[in-house]
């Protein structure tokens, strides 16, 4: 860590973390500027090749332009690496950024498969570094108010979660979304966010039921999952890729209701219902950009007060995310090429 960032302080208003991006894709176009107009210092850009990261450090005034991950990630002025790469290499590049002594805000999906996030989260671990997956839903205003909410007993005892997240994205049979080589299918790309959802409301399930139809180049084109829990609670959950949804969300309890309309993953309101169906609540915070910059404002944070982990998203709690996944894509039939490699690191 660079004395840019002095751990055990609390707050923002000692000097902020320098950024690194990782990766100068469509996401990383996204949250850089939420970084920027928020305040946060973004002091360097690393890409494959030179070209793009000295187009896209231009673009958004970025200072320092590196033509390789490995330059990027070995720069003495940044402090955080926010990886943004495809989810096929998170793992390769949160490695080599931990391994470079980086905190790391990690795109979803946190990894592949449970096995590539666990070996994340323990060498964040063993070096005192930070690696919290960038699931940016958990961090914004309507989702702080609604745990505020299951907290304090409002809703009496939450019994159901139900949720959607389908898009009518590219057929091509080129695209990542469809090639399994490159992660495709519906669930690591949009699934993740219902099923963090989940997690968010009730934790770790304790049984999973799934069923997929797939597309002809053998990723999920839609996958339906009931996740069931210990005090008999259900979350219901849905994805596709080729057809659009309602993309809605509904927290239902003995005591009353929340119900989150379309888009309930990105800054929105929402409403609260008593047990006869009376508004007693309805919120809706303005949130300033994309509202990417909650997440990065937490790991920040974090840094400041010299922690590890946020009760918002435990790094240990991505791991659950995946081993949740996992088996979802083993009840489906849907297998990756990084499921079956030697894991272990020297």
């Amino acid at each position: 860590m660079s004395e840019h960032a002095t751990p055990g302080t609390a707050g923002l208003s000692t000097p902020r973390a320098r950024w690194g991006i990782l990766g100068t894709g469509f996401i990383a176009g996204l949250q850089t500027p939420d970084l920027i107009d928020n305040g946060s210092v973004v002091q360097a850009v690393g890409s494959r090749t030179m070209a793009s990261a000295t187009e896209f450090a231009a673009r958004f005034k970025i200072p320092t332009s590196h033509g390789s991950y490995a330059d990027l990630v070995a720069d003495p002025d940044v402090d955080v690496v926010y990886v943004s790469t495809p989810h096929p290499f998170h793992h390769e590049n949160a490695l080599l950024a931990l391994d470079a002594g980086k905190h790391v805000l990690i795109e979803k999906p946190f990894a592949m498969n449970a096995w590539q996030a666990r070996e994340i989260v323990e060498l964040a671990e063993t070096k005192g570094l930070i690696a919290l997956e960038a699931m940016w839903t958990r961090y914004l205003p309507h989702m702080v108010r609604i745990r505020e909410l299951i907290r304090s007993g409002a809703l009496g005892e939450v019994r159901t979660v139900i949720a959607d997240h389908n898009q009518n994205l590219p057929k091509d049979p080129a695209h990542r979304l469809n090639d399994p080589a490159l992660g495709g299918g519906a669930l690591l790309d949009l699934g993740i966010y219902p099923v963090s959802f989940a997690f968010d409301v009730f934790g770790a399930p304790t049984g999973i039921r799934a069923a997929a139809s797939m597309t002809e180049t053998g990723v999920d084109r839609q996958t339906a999952m009931i996740f069931e829990y210990g005090g008999g609670q259900q979350a219901v959950l849905h994805c596709a890729l080729d057809t659009a949804g309602p993309n809605q969300a509904s927290i239902i309890g003995t005591e009353g209701r929340i119900e989150i309309p379309s888009v309930w993953y990105t800054p929105s309101a929402f409403t609260r219902y008593d047990a006869d169906g009376n508004v007693v609540e309805r919120f809706d915070e303005p949130v300033t950009g994309r509202g990417m910059q909650y997440q990065a404002q937490e790991m920040e944070r974090l840094i400041a007060a010299g922690s590890m982990a946020t009760d918002i998203l435990p790094p240990r709690q991505s791991v659950q995310v995946m081993e949740a996944m996992d088996e979802v894509r083993r009840q489906i039939g849907l297998a990756y090429a990084s499921d079956g490699k030697d894991h272990g690191r020297a």
